[in-house]
């Protein structure tokens, strides 16, 4: 207590004195590191911030008054710190005296190995051979490429590896260690100097590495000072378990390392896992116990991948169908054999459709369908249905040639089952499903995709499959018709009353185009359709209904201000009791400043609103309403780039490279991953850092 009021220290005092304030947990108090270590060198010193702590938390001006003038004992400690720490007068360098020849060719080295480190980086590389002696015909990229630099530049090869001093070849392991993490840092301090001090999103997931070790990857999602949407990577780290409480111990220590706070998190983005998405002890329960604005959103792209295996699951001839390509996928595929043939059938049958592009004539082959695998069950409907006469031909060659009996006959039941009416029917409907659900899934997989725009492509999928339910039995029906014909299969008269095969005595009284059209059509599409509404239930929720007010779309018709006022209620972090008055007098001057202005009438997004309000510098008259927007746009719609990211981890660490350390691992992911910022990097700096990571025998 200060008075009558309660004081307590404020953090944002690190950022105006980041180099020498402590604060205790402790006692509760502020001291000065400089003056506290070198406090016998500058004079008897007895100030607050030396012995007992400052906390008179109501005088600021107390942190001036202790720096003082230019010749106070506070600055003339902050010059004995820094005298200490620079290693060109330590006593080490000043016994190694090297002449300037020597410092220049110590550059030379160093810029080679630095410059040659970014390359791989940027293509993934690994660095290391099995063997990196000198007589060695493997001994890894970093030294085959420094090689042949030496020998394409001779100013340089008369400097490195075998010519270089054997302590100064700058080669090693540890060195080439040292300068991957230099260039990650460099990566990553450009994401947060763009990221600033401003609010973001939490996207997170684990896997495991070829090694078995469990890695979880971090992406924040933010609005850079542009207006664009970013997702960036920020590193992989070792988890030894599962648990929420282990993945929030892990996050908070990664936040500590970069200067991160749990308090600007405005989002959450994970899959459907209980221990991430748990809504009691998940990790999102764990940071809304510390945070009541990070608002979770469950992966739109997972959740439609989850309306797929659900209805594959529950629908018996839709379950059937998968089994059976499955048990396809097997036969065809259980030899090279086998798929020579397919590919040599394939490229026969695309003899007379000879045609250019990419992808045009490409080889292709059976894929499994995988409940985890995004977009895995249209691809693998979508190249049965093109592949399907070559199948046949491979299976009728199985049967001929097959090793053994049970092979042949397996092969010859999965022909006679291929070539049913049921077969193709549920193959092409489940096909002209997914067609639909493909396009939501390849737009939710965009990095720049915003929350708005998630919901509006779900609520287009789902009116384009009441549509199809609705109107579009006919035209697919004639394709189904189509198709038999093409492969010449036998066709159903849907005019004849339907036989159950499960009880063919037994009169149905219904036609088979009855049957086809309401219990195989509209039920499959009534199940989609009703998945669609149980997973993708936050469209509903409040928070996602007072975002829609801000919409562009329509010339803003969505806007509402009694909506976007009570949005400004739910950040409770973001708008104080002042702020959401000025918002209501705010608001209306935003609807008519935009209307008025004729590039705001065509806008398809929050994403390109807020880049015309920056380009147009209308964020600057608007604070408070660009305010609300960032915090909407900062909403996470798929945890896509975080798949993205153990991609490109299984490529850095694979079986041969399986003995990568973890800070090593994730180094390389960073620099790989976010390449684009990579490019950016100046050599000069990533040397600079060098050096100053720790002692070096050379100075530049």
């Amino acid at each position: 207590m200060v008075g009558r009021e309660a004081r307590r220290f404020n953090s944002d005092w690190f950022k105006t004195y980041p180099n020498w304030l402590e604060y205790s947990i402790k006692v509760d108090r502020v001291f000065c590191l400089y003056c506290y270590l070198f406090k016998d060198l500058v004079g008897d010193h007895k100030d607050a911030f030396v012995t007992d702590g400052f906390n008179g938390w109501n005088k600021k001006d107390r942190l001036v008054l202790h720096v003082g003038d230019v010749n106070s004992k506070h600055n003339n400690a902050q010059k004995k710190c820094e005298d200490l720490l620079r290693q060109d007068q330590s006593i080490h360098v000043k016994f190694d005296k090297h002449s300037d020849k020597q410092k220049k060719e110590y550059r030379m080295r160093l810029n080679a190995s630095t410059s040659l480190a970014k390359k791989l980086l940027n293509q993934g590389l690994p660095f290391r051979g099995h063997d990196e002696s000198k007589d060695s015909l493997n001994k890894g990229n970093f030294l085959e490429f420094l090689q042949l630099m030496g020998e394409q530049n001779e100013g340089l090869g008369k400097v490195i590896l075998e010519n270089a001093p054997g302590n100064s070849q700058m080669t090693s392991l540890t060195i080439q260690q040292d300068i991957k993490h230099c260039f990650a840092q460099e990566v990553l301090k450009q994401i947060f100097d763009d990221l600033g001090d401003d609010v973001f999103s939490l996207l997170v997931d684990e896997s495991s590495d070829v090694s078995k070790k469990e890695q979880m990857a971090v992406v924040i999602r933010y609005v850079d000072k542009c207006g664009v949407v970013k997702e960036r990577f920020i590193g992989l780290v070792h988890v030894v378990d599962t648990y929420a409480l282990s993945l929030k111990r892990a996050i908070d220590e990664l936040f500590a390392r970069y200067g991160l706070s749990l308090m600007k998190i405005r989002g959450q983005g994970y899959d459907g896992a209980s221990n991430m998405a748990g809504e009691f002890n998940g990790l999102r329960s764990l940071i809304l116990q510390e945070n009541v604005s990070a608002f979770y959103v469950h992966c739109f792209a997972h959740q439609l991948q989850l309306v797929v295996v659900a209805v594959t699951n529950k629908h018996t001839g839709v379950w059937r169908i998968f089994e059976m390509v499955g048990c396809l996928t097997n036969v065809v595929c259980a030899s090279c054999k086998r798929v020579d043939k397919l590919r040599e059938l394939q490229k026969k049958n695309l003899e007379d459709k000879i045609g250019t592009g990419s992808g045009l004539n490409q080889e292709i082959s059976l894929t499994r369908a995988g409940d985890t695998r995004w977009n895995s069950h249209h691809k693998t409907l979508t190249r049965l249905v093109t592949l399907y006469q070559s199948v046949i031909e491979v299976l009728e060659y199985v049967e001929e040639t097959g090793n053994t009996i049970a092979s042949k006959k397996q092969a010859d039941g999965l022909q006679s089952e291929m070539k049913k009416y049921d077969f193709v029917f549920y193959l092409h409907l489940m096909k002209h499903v997914l067609n639909h659900t493909n396009i939501l899934s390849q737009c939710l997989q965009r990095r720049e995709q915003d929350l708005l725009n998630a919901i509006s492509l779900v609520k287009s999928t789902k009116q384009q499959l009441e549509k199809l339910r609705l109107d579009g039995f006919e035209s697919f029906l004639n394709g189904v018709n189509s198709f038999c014909e093409k492969h010449e299969l036998e066709m159903v008269n849907m005019d004849n009353y339907y036989i159950n095969p499960k009880k063919p005595r037994q009169k149905t009284n219904m036609t088979y185009r009855q049957y086809y059209e309401y219990d195989c059509f509209n039920t499959v599409l009534n199940m989609q359709i009703h998945e669609f509404g149980n997973r993708f239930n936050e469209v509903t929720s409040d928070l996602l209904i007072y975002i829609s007010a801000l919409s562009p779309w329509d010339n803003f018709r969505e806007f509402d201000i009694p909506k976007i006022l009570l949005l400004a209620e739910i950040y409770l972090y973001d708008f104080n009791e002042h702020d959401k008055e000025d918002l209501k007098i705010e608001l209306p001057n935003y609807m008519d400043n935009l209307k008025a202005d004729i590039g705001f009438t065509n806008l398809n997004g929050l994403s390109s609103l807020v880049r015309l309000m920056v380009e147009t510098k209308k964020h600057q008259n608007f604070k408070l309403v660009y305010r609300l927007l960032k915090l909407a746009l900062v909403l996470p719609a798929a945890t896509a780039s975080v798949e993205r990211c153990f991609s490109a981890m299984k490529y850095v660490k694979s079986d041969l490279r399986n003995r990568i350390g973890d800070e090593n691992l994730s180094d390389s992911c960073v620099c790989y991953i976010e390449k684009e910022l990579l490019n950016k990097v100046s050599i000069d700096d990533v040397m600079v850092r060098f050096q100053k990571m720790k002692t070096r025998r050379e100075q530049l």
